[in-house]
């Protein structure tokens, strides 16, 4: 009973606070639901016996008139108990006694009963849009419509699309912020016709088709701004990575980055332009920091290697209008020199980006192989003009992403076969030897590590034929915190070793050395109440589309289950909007009431969805369905749903989601 005493006590007033808010707001997302079904099951005719909050043994309870009011222990849910409808006991529904009482849930009409099923999820939806007209009537801080990575290789690439583009116009509807992208993109039929605003100003409308998988992709993703993240731990997820030249400059938390060597930088585009030419360089990095100009010297930051370099593969794709593509290169050519420099043995092959950004503006020849069909590769020679664009502005982002060279275009694979070996680099005293193949690649966490952007104690990649550039990418950002261990395969006789990585003599990586940005967005109010209706409806609708996308996702397997959360990791995320102000948290309970919704109308016995389902059936019939049969599905659902409740509530504490 003390250390309770203590442990409140040490609550300050403002947590207090919140978790009261938390525990009322998610409460009314869950009353507002339950009224729902309440309302219009009064409105039948039919006798309600509890309305409760919550579910198992009973807290509180009050009756009122016929219906008592309870609060219960788990607060997963609520219930309407109605005279004549037990999800557990199916058999109720043939019960003589009540089926005769005509205030029965069973004896009313299969519209009525539809109609109560509805109600909840019609409730929720309303009351979505109520706190999202509420919320940007406030103004709601929401992603801005700016492109902060373009996968390599994929359509929105290939079109022309970059980073720090403005996404204005997708199939002539207006986009309002980075969501609206996703959704149009992912539900749309056909071809794109998207309208982007490049940072120079200048405006390109492209026609662009999507990637025909599971989900319809276009290869985008959220703008950064110029504000280092508040960390919700900053010891378990530190704004830096560990070892980095930003982690030494001393980064902290909502640093707002104004100046690179008192050039002003007023986007992320710019401030990557800045860094990658001063790459070599330490630089002064300008910050606002508790209303205040601070400097910070930011030093450069080397690249790590192994020891060898690997074998160049085939161009991958090229970009339409790019000078590769003005110049005439197809994919499947393969380069072999670039101004008369053999590739693989004068210049790595990891790296041909650089020596394309060091001669933006001048002409660069270039001599390739073609492969005929039926005949021997044509070689041809063929002089592109490089446009000025940071050498690394577009890293592999997936396993799957080729190398790219922005400043011409141009996207390609290196082969993972070892072409040469450094005698003193840590591949030679390994033993490790050209004409060997990469078939694996492990990031081990050190004991007692520091933290960083991998979830996992051990990733393990197995390499293929197009994922190397993707690992030896992850290792500029692993090595200082992972033990590296490869396995590395001649004759068909795999050899794993520890191998640790060097840092380069001249390799300088043109990034943010170790430094994390937020996500670019802005406040989205609303100017009258006609216009955050307006807005609240729109959200309402997108919302229950990314609802929708997010459970297509997680069955085709293209959204991991990890990221799901349960009631524990809600509540959490309450908590935190809670303590972000008014707007986050109304429309976080927006938010929630949309996914309820739709979730408890999902074709699950137990749930609305489920009834909703026997119900059609019965309509249609003329017949209730077997009552056997119902009560296995109804048990089946029973078991499905707490095991994934189980499963929700095992990754809310055990599984890092950030």
């Amino acid at each position: 009973m003390v250390s309770s005493l203590m442990t409140l006590a040490l609550i300050s007033p403002g947590a207090a606070l919140n978790i009261l808010i938390t525990a009322l707001g998610l409460g009314l997302v869950i009353f507002f639901h339950e009224l729902g079904h309440f309302f219009v099951a009064k409105w039948c005719g039919v006798y309600v016996e509890r309305f409760s909050i919550g579910f198992g043994p009973v807290i509180l309870a009050r009756k009122w008139g016929e219906t008592e009011y309870a609060l219960s222990l788990l607060p997963l849910g609520g219930y309407v108990k109605m005279r004549g409808q037990d999800d557990m006991d199916p058999g109720e529904m043939t019960d003589a006694e009540i089926a005769e009482d005509p205030r029965s849930y069973t004896a009313k009409s299969v519209p009525q009963r539809m109609a109560i099923i509805s109600a909840g999820v019609i409730m929720n939806i309303i009351t979505g849009l109520m706190f999202f007209v509420i919320a940007f009537s406030a103004g709601v801080q929401v992603p801005e419509r700016v492109v902060g990575y373009v996968q390599v290789g994929m359509p929105a690439w290939q079109h022309g699309i970059r980073t720090g583009d403005e996404i204005l116009e997708i199939n002539d509807r207006e986009i309002h912020d980075f969501s609206d992208v996703m959704v149009a993109t992912a539900l749309s039929r056909g071809d794109l016709v998207i309208r982007v605003r490049h940072p120079d100003g200048e405006e390109l409308t492209t026609t662009v088709q999507p990637e025909k998988t599971s989900t319809r992709k276009i290869g985008v993703g959220y703008g950064l701004g110029l504000q280092v993240p508040e960390s919700p731990d900053i010891t378990k997820f530190p704004v830096t990575a560990p070892g980095t030249a930003a982690a030494r400059a001393g980064f902290e938390q909502l640093d707002q980055i104004i100046a690179v060597n008192k050039t002003p930088v007023a986007t992320y585009s710019a401030l990557l332009a800045e860094l990658s030419r001063h790459a070599a360089e330490s630089v002064n990095v300008t910050v606002i920091r508790k209303g205040a100009e601070q400097d910070l010297l930011l030093g450069a930051e080397k690249g790590v290697e192994l020891g060898f370099r690997v074998s160049m593969g085939k161009v991958q794709a090229i970009q339409n209008g790019g000078p590769a593509a003005e110049a005439g290169i197809l994919p499947d050519d393969r380069i072999n020199k670039i101004d008369g420099l053999d590739v693989e043995k004068d210049l790595d092959p990891f790296r041909l980006t650089e020596y394309f950004s060091q001669h933006a503006g001048q002409e660069v020849k270039i001599a390739l192989s073609r492969e005929v069909e039926g005949g021997a590769p044509v070689k041809k020679e063929i002089t592109v003009i490089p446009q000025d664009r940071p050498a690394w502005s577009e890293p592999p982002g997936s396993p799957e992403s080729p190398l790219s060279i922005p400043s011409i275009g141009l996207a390609y694979f290196v082969v993972p076969v070892v072409f040469s070996v450094d005698a003193e680099g840590p591949a030679a005293a390994l033993e490790i030897a050209p004409r060997d193949r990469i078939t694996k690649i492990e990031y081990v966490r050190a004991p007692g590590g520091q933290p960083d952007e991998i979830a996992e104690d051990t990733l393990t990649m197995e390499i293929g034929e197009k994922n190397w550039a993707y690992a030896y990418w992850m290792l500029q950002e692993s090595a200082r915190t992972r033990i590296v261990k490869l396995t590395t395969s001649k004759a068909d006789a795999p050899r794993t070793n520890e191998i640790t990585p060097v840092e380069s003599s001249d390799w300088y990586l043109q990034t943010l050395r170790g430094l994390s940005l937020d996500v670019l967005s802005s406040i989205r109010k609303a100017e009258s109440l006609n216009d955050a209706i307006h807005m609240g409806w729109d959200h309402t609708v997108n919302s229950i589309r990314q609802v929708y996308l997010t459970l297509r996702g997680l069955v085709t397997g293209d959204i991991s289950y990890k990221l799901v959360s349960g009631p524990i990791g809600i509540a959490r995320t309450a908590y935190r909007t809670a303590d972000m102000g008014f707007s986050h948290f109304v429309r976080f309970l927006g938010l929630i009431s949309v996914n309820l919704a739709v979730v408890n109308f999902l074709p699950i016995p137990v749930l609305d969805g489920g009834h909703m389902v026997f119900l059609i059936w019965e309509g249609i019939t003329k017949r209730k369905p077997n009552e056997k049969f119902v009560g296995i599905a109804t048990w089946l659902g029973l078991v499905m749903l707490l095991s994934l409740i189980a499963l929700v509530v095992y990754l809310d504490l055990f599984v890092s989601k950030l």
